[in-house]
């Protein structure tokens, strides 16, 4: 049992100083979600409704709902930086645009297996079934179809926005939305042509790298505050749809990590396998990132230690890599970008009672492999959720329910989409001939990465470099 220290203070008086564990982000999620548990049930049990809830039950589904707001009005911003600064990267590699195209295209073909396999457990364990819950006339005649996506790929303006005015017992109220896709074509045509045009784009491209450094870390600032979004969100669902609620959310975490371990643990392998390379060298090379990965939940923190991995322990040249893991940290999140949009959206079309036909289920795997650009850093999977949603034309009140168990599904996400940014590289290194493979089979000895001597003794004269790599990395640890 862990007991408050006694520390003395600046006055000469003694006072309680918390434990570390207790200032922990992740205790203080835990924390919040037991809190919004109770307070939900304390609203719902002292007679608060959906339609009318009391002082508590408006408390809640006001915290929650400014929450979502927060979240949704950074979308635009870092979807239109995050999407341009992904494709300049392509800048840095010279006379590598063969080696660029099969890496997109391994990224894709990777984020469509994913997908594939999260639609799938959607269908099958249909976690959001049976909550009694019926909106499905509220949303009707706003369900996704292809014409429309094909539509919406057409932005009517630069930044793909829309307004609306509807009046109520006369009085007109006006809305701004915005067209996620729109603004995910727009970026695309901003990078392709800043890279097109050359040295004289390299002051926007440095503007729009400042630019996504500031709005992640604003997006930081608002993830920080998750701990009392989580309360609004959770308690307000409870509050509002009860016991059903808890169960479905516990179906849907379960969903999402079956779907985890089948990619981590039996796609990839497979992968492996069928490009001559060892399972198990792959992932004594990619497991110390993993790990990382699981604990940090954030795919940008664990970049260093990810290109180090793929270079050091899988052997992939570092020109090529130094290109490859840092796009992929961005775009190439199997979990964050393919597996949890899937089945999310299948969930919040099941728990407000609403049918998919096929078509909408094909849409969903387009949506996830085209805008998988559109995830950066920690808020990737926030980012894909809205843009499937919205696309859809599901409930976004969706986004809010599922924020409240974010933080346990996204160490198993991180980690997927770690281990599938080491994976693509190799895969396209040794497809195109340049995979160090004697790096890459060296024995490790326990460690990550191989020792200096096996190194020098068995890698050929294309990896030179590598011994003064492992050094370096060596004299960091």
């Amino acid at each position: 049992m862990t007991t408050q220290t006694r520390t003395p203070d600046s006055a000469g008086k003694t006072g309680f100083q918390l434990p570390k564990w207790a200032g922990s982000f992740g205790f203080q999620i835990i924390a919040a979600l037991i809190v919004g548990l109770g307070l939900g049930l304390l609203a719902k049990y002292t007679g608060s409704t959906k339609a009318s809830p009391n002082g508590l039950g408006a408390t809640l589904q006001t915290i929650g709902s400014s929450y979502v707001s927060l979240l949704q009005t950074a979308v635009v911003p870092l979807i239109f930086t995050a999407v341009v600064s992904s494709i300049s990267n392509l800048r840095q590699v010279s006379n590598a645009a063969k080696l660029a195209w099969n890496t997109l295209l391994w990224f894709a073909i990777t984020s469509l297996i994913a997908v594939l396999i999260g639609i799938g457990l959607g269908v099958l364990l249909q976690p959001g079934a049976n909550t009694g819950i019926t909106e499905q006339a509220k949303y009707a005649g706003k369900s996704g179809d292809w014409w429309s996506f094909l539509v919406g790929l057409f932005p009517k303006n630069f930044l793909g926005l829309g307004a609306s005015t509807t009046v109520t017992e006369g009085v007109a109220t006006t809305s701004v939305s915005f067209n996620v896709l729109q603004i995910l074509v727009i970026a695309i045509a901003v990078g392709v042509a800043a890279l097109k045009v050359g040295k004289a784009a390299e002051p926007f491209l440095n503007l729009n790298a400042s630019a996504l450094a500031v709005i992640q870390k604003v997006l930081w600032w608002i993830i920080r505050i998750a701990p009392l979004g989580t309360v609004g969100l959770i308690g307000n669902a409870v509050a509002v749809y009860g016991w059903d609620t808890i169960g479905s959310l516990g179906k849907f975490a379960v969903a999402i990590y079956v779907g985890l371990a089948l990619v981590l643990f039996v796609v990839y392998p497979v992968l492996v396998r069928t490009h001559g390379l060892s399972v198990k060298q792959y992932f004594s090379g990619v497991w110390p990132a993993v790990q990382l990965a699981f604990v940090s939940r954030s795919s940008v923190g664990t970049l260093p230690l990810t290109q180090r991995v793929t270079e050091r322990s899988l052997g992939v040249p570092r020109a090529y890599a130094s290109f490859a893991v840092p796009l992929g940290a961005t775009t190439k999140m199997d979990g964050c970008a393919a597996i949890y949009p899937a089945v999310s959206a299948i969930f919040v079309a099941q728990f407000f009672g609403i049918q998919l036909d096929f078509s909408q289920y094909v849409l969903i795997a387009l949506v996830s492999v085209l805008g998988s650009a559109a995830t950066a850093g920690t808020t990737g999977a926030v980012v894909m959720l809205t843009l499937t949603l919205s696309t859809l034309g599901l409930p976004l009140a969706g986004v809010g329910l599922l924020l409240a168990i974010d933080p346990i599904l996204d160490m198993g996400r991180t980690a997927v989409n770690v281990a599938g940014q080491a994976l693509v590289p190799t895969i396209v290194a040794k497809r195109q001939g340049i995979l160090d493979e004697a790096l890459y089979n060296a024995p490790r000895n326990g460690t990550p990465f191989v020792d200096d001597d096996a190194d020098s003794a068995a890698a050929d004269p294309s990896a030179a470099a590598a011994p003064a790599a492992g050094r370096e990395l060596a004299d960091a640890k």
